[in-house]
């Protein structure tokens, strides 16, 4: 299937406090279809369903130890876990697939022919994505999203496997056009670029885009919103250490040409 039209138009998110997670499945779809608030709820939801497996298939004690943690799918913080970016884009009925699985080896000898990867390595997210037969690393790191060649698509794709990134391949119909007008499609943080804005942009830039400063005050914001959500739909439970891997430095492999 080829990607999304939009009339020509890119869908890019850049870089909000650290929701990068929420950044990747918008731009897998190419427009602003979830907010933070969406994948939260997915969350809670997938909590409640394992905190459930745990109380019927083990013992007491260690059903208490699972419960007295907090959410295993979204930190605080903002960072979301695989299974839920699995569940949004099972909405769209798209197929979430690890690149080294034997299903999606002919993606690892011919990944042109694939329309988009996910890409994950400790707490950031972002989008390799096809869209009107063109490749486009959506990354919200950066300004704009950065054009490739099928070439160095497949180049790219090996140099992120050898720094340790997991790359995911997503299957299955993508929406053709974005369901909200552009002058709906206003999130703060998402927006439409044509593909020469989008070129120009990050020629200004120089491909060395260093990554928005986050605000305190919104990450703050943030994580009560997030905590206020699991609330309503989860159990109490006692303040933990979120089992999600979360880092302050993201090791982003060198961009070259």
């Amino acid at each position: 299937m080829e990607g999304a039209s939009n009339g020509g138009m890119l869908y890019h998110e850049v870089q909000e406090s650290k929701l990068c997670a929420v950044h990747c499945v918008n731009t897998v779809l190419q427009g602003p279809f979830f907010s933070e608030f969406d994948l939260a709820a997915l969350a809670s939801d997938l909590d409640s369903k394992e905190r459930q497996m745990m109380l019927q298939g083990t013992t007491t004690a260690a059903a208490g130890d699972f419960l007295s943690e907090e959410s295993h799918n979204v930190s605080l913080g903002g960072d979301f876990s695989i299974q839920v970016l699995e569940k949004a884009l099972e909405v769209w009925d798209l197929q979430v697939i690890p690149l080294d699985c034997p299903v999606a080896e002919p993606a690892q000898i011919d990944p042109e022919l694939e329309n988009a990867f996910i890409c994950h390595l400790h707490d950031h997210w972002f989008c390799i994505r096809k869209v009107n037969g063109e490749w486009y690393n959506f990354d919200s790191l950066y300004a704009a999203p950065q054009h490739f060649s099928k070439f160095y698509l497949s180049a790219y794709l090996d140099s992120l496997k050898g720094s340790g990134w997991s790359i995911f391949l997503v299957r299955g119909n993508f929406p053709k056009e974005c369901p909200i007008s552009s002058s709906e499609a206003s999130n703060g943080y998402g927006q439409w670029l044509s593909p020469e804005d989008a070129e120009r942009i990050t020629k200004s830039c120089n491909l060395t885009q260093a990554p928005p400063q986050r605000n305190n005050m919104e990450d703050e914001d943030l994580r009560a919103a997030i905590a206020a959500s699991l609330m309503d739909s989860s159990p109490a439970t006692a303040s933990g250490e979120s089992s999600i891997p979360k880092t302050e430095n993201k090791d982003i492999p060198e961009k070259t040409a």
